[in-house]
């Protein structure tokens, strides 16, 4: 290897270091600067060809358009999520007056009636139990002898507490315990059922009332009539 080519790929190296600092990309910018660099730095007797700099002009503007595509598609994908938002909240309204399932384990209830509740095994149990608990993690009710089959399955809990009193409105968590023969633990989740009363937007994403709590859209898995 030369003196000039060691000279000029020195010259090279401190160029890309003072362009792109502490960033591992290198932009068109900083590809623009690299450039200038080389010209300034090449050897008198041994100029960069004027091939070689075409090349490098065509690099450059290669860079330069990936950048502008890159530009304008992340544009175009705010300008797409903003609209998709904007449809969403429009149909989230439709909902408002619906029965709908919804995957979670929190109960809101209002306090009076009975709550329609569900659950999915993911293998035949032997024994499932359903505990109710309030917002202290007390459990205030459990309900024994549920289906042991594998799927969903649907009960009704009363609103009362294993003394048979009623519960105050409020906000309560559903566990579902199933176990084998061999007392292993069966995999299950949890979902509940109610009238969506209204739908709020929030930064986090457009939610549905139902009851005393929030759901969001993405845990909703079945819709019915009101």
């Amino acid at each position: 290897m030369s003196t000039s080519t060691v000279q000029q790929s020195s010259a090279a190296s401190s160029a890309l270091a003072a362009a792109t600092g502490t960033s591992s990309i290198l932009g068109k910018d900083d590809f623009l600067k690299l450039l200038v660099q080389q010209l300034e730095h090449q050897d008198p007797l041994d100029p960069m060809k004027g091939t070689e700099f075409a090349a490098q002009l065509a690099q450059f503007s290669s860079v330069e358009q990936l950048a502008n595509i890159n530009t304008n598609l992340q544009s175009s994908l705010n300008a797409n999520a903003v609209m998709t938002q904007s449809i969403n909240n429009a149909m989230a309204t439709n909902f408002i007056g619906k029965e709908v399932r919804a995957n979670t384990d929190t109960i809101g209830y209002s306090g009076s009636g009975s709550a329609k509740l569900g659950y999915t095994l993911s293998s035949e149990a032997t024994s499932v139990t359903a505990q109710i608990l309030d917002s202290s993690g007390n459990i205030v009710r459990t309900v024994h002898g549920l289906s042991t089959t594998s799927g969903d399955h649907e009960f009704e809990w009363d609103g009362m507490d294993d003394m048979g009193k009623q519960l105050a409105a409020g906000t309560y968590t559903l566990k579902v315990v199933a176990a084998d023969a061999n007392q292993k633990v069966i995999d299950s989740s949890t979902y509940v059922f109610g009238k969506v009363q209204s739908v709020r937007y929030k930064s986090t994403g457009t939610v549905f009332v139902i009851g005393d709590q929030e759901v969001l859209l993405a845990n909703i898995t079945e819709i019915s009539g009101g």
